[in-house]
């Protein structure tokens, strides 16, 4: 709760992260705010910027928390194979988290989660759950399941797609993998992806924070408004050197025979969700924020080329 006078408390986890960093530099940017920033390892010192050693996988480092906050943005997961630690850090981490925060009095609740829970039904433009979530990895179960008790506590839980930008080191470097193994246009590259920008997931993380209203609670997609074609999105890597251009298409059964006679760090069940259709409807968190989206779905990325030209390099 906020005392007259003192800065707006904001609890923000997971913020040494990929999304989680881009959304400390726009809520520590707003005038009147304070971010507890929890994180194992905390960051450099900077204004507007209080950082608590903390862990979702230790609840007992959780105490006290959120004791003075007002809100509490929790973008922090285990997205790794381990099923176990899927469930200490997304589950039981995150229910002690929120018992912390309910406990302090936090009255505005934001939790990140991933359209990923829709498993391996590809889709179009779905909206919330018109496809029930059948999540099928550990991360996406856990992460599903986390989503149960922010909406018993009237949160917001963003289901982003396929976020791009500097520090991905998953959606771009899974596709340059796919690429050397398929090295062809996916299934006519017709797939319809739904993909955001870290930069933009975070101004509708840092825009959910500090509306002054109240905040409706609930599920929502949070992507750009507008889907990419996979041809679209693979043509714009190419061009900015990202990713070797590819000069034919092959059928579906081609390309998954193709992926499975040169095994890879990719499993079929990632390659068909970068694939395949894949894309939910995102309007309404636009409109919940008043925010406007850049022009396209893939407007920033010239701006990421340089941070993944040098990454795909190293590995």
């Amino acid at each position: 709760m906020q005392t007259p006078g003192r800065p707006r408390v904001i609890v923000l986890t997971g913020a040494t992260g990929f999304i989680g960093s881009a959304a400390l530099d726009a809520l520590a940017r707003r005038p009147g705010i304070l971010v507890r920033a929890l994180a194992r390892t905390p960051g450099a010192a900077r204004e507007g910027v209080e950082w608590v050693r903390a862990d979702l996988g230790d609840p007992d480092s959780l105490r006290g928390v959120c004791q003075g906050a007002a809100t509490l943005v929790n973008l922090a997961s285990y997205i790794g194979r381990d099923e176990e630690r899927c469930h200490t850090v997304n589950v039981l981490g995150g229910a002690a988290l929120l018992a912390e925060a309910v406990r302090a009095g936090v009255d505005r609740i934001v939790h990140l989660s991933t359209a990923a829970v829709y498993g391996n039904h590809p889709h179009r433009g779905i909206e919330v759950d018109e496809v029930a979530p059948d999540p099928v990895s550990a991360a996406s179960r856990t992460r599903l399941a986390a989503e149960a008790p922010v909406l018993a506590a009237g949160g917001t839980v963003l289901r982003p797609g396929l976020v791009l930008g500097a520090g991905d080191r998953w959606v771009v470097p899974a596709l340059a993998e796919l690429i050397d193994r398929v090295p062809a246009g996916w299934d006519g590259g017709r797939a319809l992806l739904s993909v955001v920008d870290v930069g933009e997931l975070a101004r509708l993380i840092d825009a959910l924070a500090t509306a002054p209203g109240p905040l409706a609670g609930g599920v929502h997609h949070a992507s750009h408004p507008a889907p990419v074609t996979s041809a679209g999105l693979m043509s714009a890597l190419a061009a900015e050197g990202i990713l070797q251009a590819v000069r034919e298409d092959w059928p579906w059964d081609r390309c998954v025979e193709q992926l499975r006679a040169h095994p890879g760090r990719v499993t079929e069940r990632q390659f068909s969700l970068l694939a395949r259709d894949y894309s939910q409807r995102s309007d309404t968190i636009w409109r919940l924020t008043g925010l406007r989206p850049t022009p396209t779905p893939l407007t920033l990325l010239p701006s990421a080329a340089p941070w993944y030209r040098a990454h795909l390099a190293r590995a």
